[in-house]
């Protein structure tokens, strides 16, 4: 049987919110079969649950933000993708998250930190089999036309496949790679999309600040960009950092389901909106998926039975 994961003990983090610009801390804890991730905000005078789900993203304005209910303005997490990347990454089903503020920190501005975090306190099989969504027909939204166009798109596909292609008529994102393939079950998610950071441009700091956003975002957790080349002093990651982050943001969206996906996914342009959009309709059409188990190891997508080394 293929199983559910969690933590093997608690781990901590300390940190600031990218856009709030608050110091927050994490308390990740293990949790039992069939939880899934669970965000609970610890900091209010009665603690309150959020499991994530697609029907609790509330606000997907420059991040994905999970709300009680998905109710505006019950109690919120703010930013949660990149710590959900790392989780899919890792394939951990189940895990309750404390913290201290309405936004996970950003750390570096990637998931390499997270991943850290997680493989530090160990990755436990527990008795319960792990359950996937799987993508039985396309589906696939749409927004704008011409030079506005942006898609999401899922088709069916055994395992789990991302392709991103993007388009920012940049000089400094321009010269970088513009698409990337990346397979979950290659086992080279730490590698190869992980360290991938957040990015942010100078013109669009001050206008951001105003609306209460990027707060807490500096050199130390993102790539900035000028009106013609990247700021950092020490370069970038990856050849193709810009799309290989949009695609660590899309495989945490994708996680919001509550599961892995069995399915290929494949965007242009696409952002935290309209992947929750595909998301949602996806789930909404019982035609266009199933929830799968896998009695039998050999028979689950190459890549998922096998646990990440620790770190």
């Amino acid at each position: 049987m293929l199983r559910q994961r969690t933590l093997k003990s608690l781990t901590r983090a300390v940190g600031v919110g990218l856009h709030s610009g608050q110091k927050v801390e994490l308390t990740l804890r293990p949790a039992a079969p069939d939880t899934g991730i669970v965000f609970r905000r610890v900091d209010l005078p009665v603690p309150v649950d959020i499991p994530v789900h697609p029907l609790s993203v509330c606000d997907t304005r420059m991040a994905s933000t999970i709300s009680a209910g998905g109710d505006p303005g019950a109690p919120k997490v703010q930013t949660i993708e990149h710590i959900l990347s790392a989780c899919a990454g890792l394939g951990l089903d189940n895990l309750v998250i404390d913290i201290t503020a309405d936004e996970v920190p950003i750390l570096d501005g990637s998931a390499a930190a997270f991943v850290f975090l997680l493989q530090s306190a160990g990755i436990a099989l527990q008795d319960a089999p792990k359950r996937f969504i799987r993508v039985t027909k396309p589906v696939e939204v749409r927004q704008g036309e011409g030079p506005s166009l942006k898609w999401a798109r899922l088709e069916p596909h055994h395992g789990w496949r991302f392709a991103f292609e993007i388009e920012f008529n940049h000089p400094a994102v321009d010269s970088t790679g513009q698409r990337v393939v990346f397979d979950m079950g290659s086992g080279r998610y730490k590698r190869d999309i992980a360290r991938a950071r957040t990015f942010g441009f100078t013109k669009d700091v001050e206008m951001m600040r105003e609306r209460g956003l990027s707060l807490g975002g500096s050199m130390d957790n993102a790539i900035v960009v000028d009106e013609s080349r990247v700021l950092n002093s020490e370069g970038l990651r990856y050849d193709d950092e810009f799309v290989k982050h949009k695609i660590l943001d899309a495989i945490g969206d994708l996680y919001i389901a509550g599961h892995a996906l069995l399915g290929s996914y494949t965007a242009y342009k696409s952002g935290h909106a309209l992947n929750n959009l595909l998301l949602r309709a996806l789930l909404a059409d019982p035609s266009a998926h199933e929830r799968v188990t896998f009695e039998r190891e050999a028979d689950a997508p190459s890549g998922f039975a096998e646990l990440a080394p620790a770190w």
